[in-house]
């Protein structure tokens, strides 16, 4: 199965002059959790996600308007192609622990998003050990991946509290 066949084709962005009001607001009317940063010409430059627009908020202080989204650490982009394999996103997802992977032309420009949502509602069960298209296998170490760097670092910041309060 290729990713043109699931991705996203309307896919909500932003700019990176885009200010985090006018960005939440994007996710809000759109049922999104990111937005892929794009440059004048399309291409994209990386994606942001609600909970680091809500992290930058808060620990700035200040209000959503006056907050660009250059001012946030924008997460580093990893990206497929739309006639790769979807099996290449999941391997995508795994390594770099993220739930959503921009789809970009051969000039980079973007074209969909491919999320694990869109690759779950797609996924099957295996029968007789043998399937051509994506299992409920593939998802389940996909989704094992992305949290486990997650859970060691709770697991860290866990034990680092106990200590600090000991």
């Amino acid at each position: 199965m290729k990713i043109e066949d699931i991705m996203t084709h309307d896919v909500k962005f932003c700019g990176p002059d885009t200010n985090l009001a006018a960005a939440a607001e994007i996710l809000w009317r759109n049922n999104c959790g990111a937005l892929p940063v794009l440059d004048s010409e399309g291409k994209v430059l990386g994606m942001v996600t609600d909970r680091d627009m809500c992290i930058a908020m808060g620990t700035r202080n200040w209000r959503a308007s006056d907050l660009a989204i250059s001012d946030l650490a924008i997460k580093p982009v990893f990206t497929c192609r739309p006639d790769d394999d979807v099996h290449e996103s999941l391997k995508i997802m795994r390594k770099y622990q993220v739930r959503r992977v921009p789809v970009v032309d051969e000039g980079g420009k973007l074209s969909g998003i491919v999320c694990l949502n869109d690759i779950v509602l797609h996924a099957e069960k295996a029968e007789g050990g043998r399937h051509g298209g994506i299992s409920y296998d593939d998802i389940v170490n996909a989704l094992k991946a992305i949290c486990e760097r997650r859970r060691a670092d709770m697991s860290k910041s866990a034990t680092a509290a106990v200590g600090a309060a000991g």
